[in-house]
């Protein structure tokens, strides 16, 4: 008896390490007066979710990955030497669309002209509803307005933050959308759960293009400086780099070296979402998403789509993000099982 009560005391152990191994342990800083909730795992420094008044959105910013590298870009909020600057409103992890009841929530940013605002939606803060370090879980609300001020939706979103020790990091984006009134979502390239990346992550620029130089001015740069620059883009089905833009793929992954690490970034569809699996918006100039409402803005030989709720209906959208190592497609597979 008492040899069986030590073999299960060593293998009660043996289980206990092994756990220790794989754990990741989450926790919260809420800052109220800096309008954000810092994300740390492992204590390590993971990312934020920011609701500053001056934002058209909240979003994670930035993203880092367990040895501290960025994967987001820093422009507009943080710049770094040699980024582009195009595109202000792409700032780190968000959720958003280009056609919601005619508004443009996608591309609204202070670039936009006063006189123009009334054809551009926001997405304003409202309030933290839980965060939950021991399941790494943070609930936030936010409403969807015209620029009145006029509530469109209602937006409740839940993050899952976890991981693999100290190599994988993952988000599980949660946004159940209950309308406010009667909504229309018209199909539009501009969507929906979106990731602008650093530098690293792009394509090599073939053109002339504006950049920030060392000095953090915008300059436009005649003579490239690709230096660093190595992203490729790959999906479930096989298409590589511009190919994957506008197909439907369970997943896509963006991969590339950063610093002497190689770094792999995933967006995952999940499917119970409408229009499963998503159209791929990701660009090389460094725009990454996934669009369960692209239709025929993102492939002429789709089926229309357009989504309608009624006042009080509600509509969930989940997704997946995964920051990994060099990720093979049967590990990324797998993420994919267990997520569905």
């Amino acid at each position: 008896m008492k040899k069986i009560v030590d073999i299960l005391t060593i293998v009660m152990l043996m289980l206990c390490l092994n756990c220790q191994g794989t754990s990741t342990n989450v926790s919260f800083n809420v800052n109220e007066n800096n309008k954000a909730v810092e994300v740390y795992i492992n204590d390590i420094y993971f990312t934020s979710f920011i609701y500053p008044d001056n934002l058209e959105k909240p979003c994670l910013y930035p993203i880092k990955t367990p040895s501290g590298k960025f994967i987001t870009r820093g422009f507009p909020l943080n710049p770094r030497p040699f980024e582009r600057t195009d595109h202000p409103h792409h700032i780190g992890l968000w959720f958003n669309f280009g056609d919601v009841n005619g508004l443009d929530f996608w591309n609204n940013s202070y670039a936009i002209k006063p006189e123009d605002k009334h054809k551009y939606g926001t997405i304003r803060f409202d309030k933290i509803e839980e965060a939950d370090s021991r399941k790494g879980r943070l609930v936030v609300q936010s409403n969807w307005t015209d620029n009145e001020g006029n509530i469109l939706l209602n937006e409740k979103t839940t993050y899952l933050f976890g991981g693999l020790n100290n190599e994988i990091r993952t988000i599980e984006r949660i946004t159940e959308l209950t309308a406010n009134q009667d909504i229309t979502f018209t199909e539009n390239k501009e969507g929906l759960v979106g990731l602008r990346v650093d530098r690293s992550f792009e394509e090599p620029a073939q053109k002339a293009e504006k950049f920030l130089d060392a000095n953090g001015n915008v300059t436009e740069t005649p003579v490239l400086n690709n230096e660093g620059v190595n992203g490729t883009y790959r999906n479930a089905e096989g298409f590589t780099e511009g190919e994957v833009w506008g197909k439907r793929s369970k997943w896509v992954a963006l991969k590339a070296d950063k610093e002497g690490e190689t770094i792999t970034l995933v967006i995952m569809d999940n499917k119970n979402n409408l229009n499963y699996p998503a159209w791929a918006h990701a660009r090389g100039y460094g725009l990454f998403a996934a669009n369960n409402l692209g239709g025929k803005a993102m492939d002429k030989n789709s089926d229309p789509v357009e989504l309608r709720l009624s006042s009080g209906e509600k509509v969930t959208f989940k997704h997946k993000i995964i920051i990994g190592g060099d990720m093979s497609d049967n590990e990324i597979n797998k993420f994919s099982d267990d997520f569905n």
